[in-house]
């Protein structure tokens, strides 16, 4: 049984249908991409299942159970945790104040989130070095690690990425997907919504393409990787 599965979902802004009848399904330890243009409804997809969205109609379900009408919060208690586009970290508060406010909902011990919260600081290392520094005085690519770790504080189940190489330096690329591939070894389940079709592909087990929000394609990454259309659409070649 799959962890996610996602049926016919419709998705309307007023009177623009959004996402129309997007089919796709996640396996556990899985990574699974959403790749198109600006406006395929990528995030949308993504704002759906967490809960940030009103769904018209369509259904998700999330380890057998449908959640579709439950809200955010609730989503995100059962093991849903997403990384949005642009970040969104707390500004104001420090680095571990953010990292702590992951963790605010989760079951355990003072013990077990300090050291859950190393293991953060082991991904990253400028994380640690930055802890007492106020979040909104990071640079661009050391906020996305925060809100990448601020998200895994909550222990999910499921990891809903949205555009995270977006307006990042090749450097700070390099290290998000990284550890992405890390997060992948480790048995990690993810949902990656990804304008850099190349990177997510290279990434991700299995991918969907999105075209003014319907699914067009669907398949192994590599396949996908291989396909004339896609490439010629999104690859560059």
């Amino acid at each position: 049984m799959s962890l996610l599965s996602v049926e016919n979902l419709n998705i309307y802004y007023g009177n623009i249908h959004a996402v129309k009848g997007v089919t796709l399904t996640v396996n556990e330890g899985e990574v699974v991409c959403l790749i198109g243009a600006n406006g395929a409804g990528k995030t949308t997809t993504l704002q759906a299942i967490s809960g940030l969205l009103p769904i018209k109609n369509g259904m998700v379900n999330f380890e057998g159970k449908d959640i579709t009408k439950i809200k955010s919060h609730e989503i995100t208690n059962m093991g849903i945790a997403q990384v949005p586009e642009g970040r969104r970290i707390f500004s104001n508060l420090s680095v571990e104040d953010n990292l702590e406010m992951g963790a605010y909902k989760v079951d355990g011990t003072k013990e077990e989130e300090e050291a859950h919260m190393e293991r953060i600081y082991g991904l990253f290392p400028v994380l640690r070095e930055r802890k007492k520094q106020k979040a909104g005085t990071l640079s661009g690519g050391e906020q996305q690690m925060l809100s990448m770790g601020r998200a895994l504080m909550t222990r999910p189940k499921l990891l809903l990425l949205d555009e995270p190489s977006m307006g990042l330096s090749p450097l700070f690329v390099d290290k998000i997907f990284e550890t992405i591939e890390i997060l992948k070894a480790e048995g990690r389940t993810i949902l990656l919504v990804e304008q850099n079709a190349n990177l997510a592909l290279k990434v991700s087990d299995r991918g969907y393409v999105l075209e003014t929000g319907k699914v067009v394609k669907e398949g192994l990454s590599a396949d996908l990787r291989d396909d004339p259309s896609v490439k010629s659409a999104y690859l560059g070649a």
